[in-house]
């Protein structure tokens, strides 16, 4: 827990940094495509941000994580950094490899321009790399990153605490509130609940009608985060081969009917190589305003 509250107070000093920077809710103004990065962390042999982009007026329209120039060469490859642990044996020690969760995380927050907007539902990112993939086995287990997008306050998200219960191994009353079902109208019928309750992150929907889950393999694949109820992020997970592959290219996001929290949400998820800064950026686009709606009964 002590980590958890540094990474906290880290997180909440480089918010305050942002903003003081921001004179107010709106982002740039002057031009389209304008780009604002939020605080960078070290990744491989470059960095990785969060960022922003605005339209002429200065409301967003595409939120992203942007891996400059060497971000994707050199990457950790001990299976876990040690955040979030549980002893399963309860032998008085801590094994990396089986009882700590398996992944390096990286906390981005997106530019206060962004986050300030109060019709922008999305305030930060986080980062997961898995240098040896995840369940299930024959799927997921490329190594890869997962890209979330969170609605959820970051207090909350790193409140899910490591534990014994599910396949992620969580805390099992926070397996069980993570495990509610959410109202029909705000989850699209093609994603269902595999019972992968993650600590610090929550419970991941996947899409089964998707092609790595029908004989095509793993590049990269839209995911949605639920807990108590609630979806509380979006996510791109991309194989660290794809984004090495200078992809250029778009996918329509499979929509539920109705959101319950009114703003502006995106219809698309891109994943592209910039030739000219030798970036990679994983990215929400295609933003439209939705209304909220209560939940179906």
């Amino acid at each position: 827990m002590l980590l958890i509250r540094r990474l906290l107070a880290a997180f909440a000093l480089a918010l305050t940094a942002i903003s003081l920077l921001a004179a107010c809710a709106v982002g740039p103004q002057g031009g389209s495509n304008v780009r604002a990065l939020g605080s960078p962390s070290a990744l491989g042999n470059g960095t990785v941000a969060g960022y922003a982009e605005f339209d002429a007026s200065g409301a967003v329209n595409a939120i992203g994580v942007v891996f400059s120039g060497g971000a994707l060469d050199n990457l950790p490859a001990a299976s876990s950094d040690g955040h979030h642990c549980f002893d399963l044996n309860k032998d008085g020690k801590i094994d990396l490899d089986a009882e700590c969760a398996g992944w390096h995380e990286r906390v981005l927050p997106l530019p206060s321009e962004a986050s300030r907007q109060p019709d922008l539902p999305f305030k930060w990112a986080l980062l997961n790399w898995n240098p040896h993939g995840h369940i299930p086995p024959g799927v997921y287990d490329k190594p890869h990153f997962d890209v979330h997008f969170y609605l959820e306050p970051i207090e909350k998200v790193f409140a899910i605490e490591s534990g014994p219960c599910g396949p992620e191994h969580v805390r099992c009353d926070q397996f069980a509130q993570a495990m509610l079902p959410v109202p029909a109208n705000y989850m699209h019928a093609d994603f269902r609940d595999v019972e992968a309750v993650a600590p610090a992150m929550g419970n991941h929907l996947v899409d089964l009608k998707a092609p790595e889950f029908n004989s095509v393999p793993f590049t990269h694949t839209w995911i949605y985060g639920v807990y108590e109820g609630r979806v509380t992020f979006y996510e791109e997970m991309v194989t660290v081969a794809y984004l090495k592959s200078r992809p250029d290219g778009c996918s329509s996001i499979k929509k539920a009917a109705a959101v319950a929290l009114a703003g502006r949400y995106p219809t698309m998820s891109c994943i592209r190589y910039r030739p000219t800064t030798s970036e990679v950026t994983v990215s929400l686009e295609g933003f439209e305003h939705r209304a909220a709606a209560p939940p179906a009964q």
